[in-house]
């Protein structure tokens, strides 16, 4: 077991120490003042670490503090793993962007879309084109999730017990031909709406490369990468590294609440949210795409297709504000456009926050965020574990100040 460690000193990488302790003092406060159990914060310029931070604890009512090597659920965090996966896949040539989902998943020959109604009086129609690999991995696929409240359709995932992406006991195959019988919210590639389209990427890697998700995952991303604690289930060796998830009370509080059953292998191989990971884990991950697809003399993906990766993929340049469902027109993502599994920066002055173009990265429901930042050589991550009910957030404050730390 390997841990994340700090390798060059602030001042030497170009980051001002004393906008890092008012960060590192903001975020203690959130700790002190009960909002999170606690975090890890890390900050790397050239691929060398040089702000570690940890603070708090990863389990409140045993007293266990967040260490460097602990374990964290990091949900949707998974997302651009299982995009990688695809690209490795789209490189040998036994896949592609424009292929239609249904040569793989015939259960998406005939998509339906959404035209008026609800519950047993929904109306739809036959979509006017397939839905393409390139959807899934841009979220404009038509899917949805079950959790928004915000749509029709929405209620039917609810209705086929989806509301959590996965009927209990199912698997990955069961579950996307649920996902498949359910009519889309909109015309593949016409807007953008956050949903489960990447467990049926997950299930394409699946169906292409002959192996089970999590197979894939270690041998030819985790393993490769030295990535040597992640994956989709923790051992009865690391469990006691697992930091505890917590959900927020409605008073702002928290509490513990249920996780991702990862002691044992996972029925469901969640390639949208069921990675657990380590800060060098992910720190690791998040380097091999600061580096354009190699770490260490280890190369999975060309520059290329990195490149292509960390591209807004939207039409026109749009970003999510304009292009989302009406879900997330209202998100705050002004600015923020979308690659191949990570949101990328396209505007900095309609961000909400300071912010450099081409910053790509995602978050996860647990509160935990990366981000990469090409024109400043930069890779950032949080870690903590709180699934968030109100609009509080670390994130805007954490993006601020990291920007203004960059000498």
């Amino acid at each position: 077991m390997e841990r994340l460690s700090r390798e060059a000193d602030p001042r030497e990488a170009g980051l001002d120490p004393k906008t890092l302790a008012r960060l590192d003092a903001y975020l203690a406060q959130q700790v002190d003042e009960g909002r999170l159990p606690g975090y890890l914060l890390s900050l790397a310029r050239g691929g060398r670490v040089a702000h570690l931070t940890t603070y708090g604890h990863r389990d409140l009512k045993a007293q266990l503090p967040v260490e460097s090597d602990t374990l964290w659920r990091v949900y949707s965090m998974t997302k651009p793993v299982t995009s990688v996966a695809a690209l490795i896949l789209i490189e040998e040539g036994r896949l592609s962007l424009t292929d239609p989902v249904s040569r793989y998943l015939p259960e998406f020959a005939e998509p339906r879309v959404y035209e008026s109604g609800a519950g047993a009086d929904v109306r739809t129609r036959p979509a006017e084109q397939p839905i393409l690999v390139r959807h899934l991995m841009t979220h404009t696929s038509g899917l949805t999730f079950g959790f928004y409240y915000d749509h029709p359709v929405d209620a039917l995932y609810r209705d086929a017990g989806l509301e959590n992406s996965v009927r209990p006991g199912a698997d990955l195959t069961r579950t996307c031909a649920e996902y498949a019988s359910l009519p889309l919210q909109f015309e593949p590639g016409t807007q953008w709406n956050y949903s489960v389209s990447t467990n049926v990427l997950g299930r394409i890697v699946e169906v292409v490369s002959g192996q089970d998700l999590d197979v894939f995952f270690a041998e030819r991303i985790l393993g490769p990468l030295g990535m040597t604690d992640a994956g989709f289930q923790v051992t009865p060796e690391q469990a006691g590294r697992l930091a505890e998830l917590y959900g927020e009370r409605e008073d702002g509080s928290i509490e513990p609440v249920p996780g991702l059953p990862l002691r044992g292998r996972p029925r469901f191989l969640s390639g949208s949210g069921g990675m657990v990971a380590t800060a060098r884990d992910y720190h690791r991950f998040a380097e091999f795409l600061r580096r354009r697809g190699e770490l260490d003399g280890v190369r999975l993906l060309s520059a290329e297709s990195v490149d292509m990766m960390a591209t807004n993929q939207l039409p026109g340049g749009a970003d999510i504000r304009t292009y989302g469902s009406p879900t997330h027109r209202q998100s705050g993502n002004g600015g923020v456009g979308f690659g191949l599994g990570v949101s990328v920066v396209v505007d900095p002055a309609a961000t909400e926050c300071p912010s450099s173009l081409g910053t790509f990265g995602w978050t996860g429901a647990a509160t935990t965020i990366f981000w990469v930042d090409p024109l400043r050589d930069l890779t950032v991550q949080f870690m903590t574990q709180v699934r968030r009910r109100s609009s509080f957030s670390v994130y805007p404050e954490l993006k601020r100040m990291v920007h203004e730390a960059v000498i």
